[in-house]
C-alpha cells in the first residue's frame, strides 16, 4: 500500500490534518471514560511486561500513558507527526513510530494485543478489511485486539473537525461485529457510548467499544 500514489497522497493529508490540530486534540475530547474503562480491562488480562501496540496513538493520552503506568511495554504508531512529537512528551517511557496501519509487519515485532482506538475510523471500508489483517498478524495466537469506532453508515466521508477537514468512515454495530468475525478475532466483550465532545467544531457521537481474542 505504501508504494500507491494516490494512497500516499490520501495518509499524507490525514495526517496533515491531524499535524495542526495538535495540541488541540485533548482540549476537545477531554473526558474519555469509557476508553480508560476498555483500556483498564485489557491490563487486567495481560501478564505484567506484555507488549501492547497502540495504532492511532495520537497524543498519548489516555491509552499509551495508562498502559505504560501499569508497567507494559508500549509502541505507538500514528501517521501524524506532530502527534508524535506530543506523545512522546506525553509518555516518554514508551516506543512511538512513524507508521501507517497497512504497513506494520509481523516481521518487526509481534505483541501480547493491540489496542485501535478510533484508528480505522480513518481509513476507508475498502481498506478496513486489509488492516484489521495486518492487525491480527501482529498479535500473538491468543492475544488481544480493543478498539473503538463511531457508529455510522458512511465511507470516507469528508467532513469538518477541529477546523480542518479529515476523511472518515463509520459502521453499524452488526456489521462492524461481522468484519471482526470474518477478520479472525473472537468478540469478548462491547459496549456502546454516548459521548459530546467539548468542542463546537466536534459532532456528538455513538462510540462502539469492543474487546476481542484472536484465534489460533
Amino acid at each position: 500500500m505504501s508504494s500507491d500514489d494516490g494512497w500516499d497522497a490520501r495518509e499524507r493529508g490525514q495526517a496533515t490534518a491531524y499535524d495542526h490540530i495538535g495540541e488541540h486534540y485533548d482540549e476537545a475530547f477531554p473526558h474519555k471514560d469509557v476508553q480508560v474503562k476498555s483500556t483498564l480491562g485489557l491490563i487486567d488480562r495481560l501478564p505484567a511486561g506484555a507488549r501492547v501496540l497502540d495504532v492511532g496513538c495520537g497524543t498519548g493520552l489516555p491509552t499509551a500513558r495508562r498502559l505504560t503506568d501499569a508497567g507494559l511495554s508500549v509502541t505507538g504508531v500514528d501517521i501524524s507527526p506532530v502527534m508524535l512529537d506530543i506523545a512522546r512528551r506525553n509518555v516518554p517511557e514508551a516506543a512511538f513510530l512513524h507508521r501507517d496501519i497497512v504497513d506494520l509487519d509481523p516481521a518487526e515485532g509481534t505483541y501480547d494485543a493491540v489496542v485501535a482506538y478510533f484508528a480505522l475510523l480513518h481509513l476507508p471500508r475498502a481498506i478496513v478489511p486489509r488492516a484489521l489483517a495486518v492487525l491480527r498478524s501482529v498479535i500473538v495466537p491468543g492475544g488481544w485486539f480493543t478498539l473503538s469506532m463511531v457508529e455510522a453508515d458512511v465511507d470516507d466521508l469528508p467532513i469538518p473537525f477541529l477546523g480542518h477537514h479529515v476523511r472518515v468512515t463509520g459502521y453499524f454495530r452488526e456489521d462492524l461485529r461481522a468484519l471482526l468475525t470474518e477478520a479472525g478475532f473472537v468478540i469478548e466483550e462491547e459496549e456502546t457510548a454516548s459521548y459530546a465532545p467539548s468542542s463546537a467544531q466536534a459532532d456528538p457521537e455513538i462510540q462502539l467499544f469492543f474487546t476481542c481474542r484472536r484465534t489460533a
